[in-house]
């Protein structure tokens, strides 16, 4: 197991319900205050997951694409709110069946090499879903959404996406997990939003051909019915075999200041952006 697992003690901050009724937005000015709290020596090694309702996060890059305001027009009449995340990558579907985690970390004085941070949660995934015997590997696969190499997949069908932000010698390692429902379905959405927003236009920037058969959740792929929270119990019993001190908790004294201004910052930003 990646070493980078092993703390004295992990803060967790379970929003897999709470954050359910508030704007995706949140959670994203809630990570970047936790790279900020975690990375001064603020806060210690913190575990945080959210789970909002239908939402199309949108990539910086597909800001880009010549028809965007008719890809989100359709999203909105399929009843989805689109927000832009403050980071790279490329459009993501969140639901109430996929499970979001971010695992911060300080980078301390030698620093995290960005694989390292990726191969921790693989690492943690795998051993969270052990007992499935299944191989879960970490590659890209072609024709999903928002595709990169450390796409996780089980015979070929990827199930879940890693991604990191870095900030103020802080590092969130974040990962979305399709855990019940249709990983095609939602593909097939975000197909569709391509489709509409791109047309047959020349871009800069390579946009996915989405192939929704690439894509399950884990109930799918396992072949058992999970609930959010039997995830989550396999996340908290992963995480406290790896330190001295489990706990729950949430935001305290600065943090709460830092929030605010990180959140603002988000909200004027996708303001800007979306109009």
């Amino acid at each position: 197991m990646n070493d980078l697992l092993q703390q004295d003690q992990w803060r967790v901050i379970d929003q897999s319900s709470a954050a359910v009724h508030l704007d995706a937005l949140y959670s994203f000015g809630m990570d970047d205050t936790l790279c900020a709290s975690v990375g001064s020596g603020m806060a210690p090694s913190t575990a945080r997951a959210w789970v909002h309702r239908d939402t199309i996060v949108l990539g910086i890059q597909d800001t880009k694409l010549p028809f965007l305001e008719e890809g989100i027009s359709y999203l909105q009449k399929e009843g989805y709110r689109v927000i832009v995340r403050n980071s790279g990558g490329l459009a993501v579907v969140l639901d109430e069946g996929i499970l979001n985690l971010t695992l911060v970390f300080s980078e301390g004085d030698k620093g995290i090499d960005i694989n390292r941070g990726y191969d921790a949660m693989w690492m943690l995934i795998k051993e969270m879903f052990s007992d499935f015997n299944k191989e879960i590997e970490a590659r890209e696969i072609v024709g999903s959404y928002c595709p990169g190499s450390y796409d996780l997949s089980i015979g070929g069908k990827k199930f879940a996406g890693i991604s990191q932000r870095r900030l103020r010698n802080g590092v969130a390692v974040q990962i979305y997990l399709c855990v019940h429902g249709s990983g095609s379905a939602r593909a097939e959405q975000i197909g569709r939003f391509y489709a509409i927003s791109k047309k047959e236009a020349d871009t800069k920037f390579h946009f996915p051909d989405i192939k929704p058969e690439v894509m399950a959740s884990l109930s799918e792929l396992l072949g058992q019915s999970l609930s959010i929270q039997d995830v989550m119990l396999r996340f908290l019993q992963a995480l406290k075999i790896r330190s001295n001190r489990l706990f729950s908790g949430e935001l305290h004294g600065e943090e709460i200041s830092l929030f605010e201004g990180y959140h603002q910052r988000i909200v004027e930003r996708n303001e800007k952006v979306l109009g």
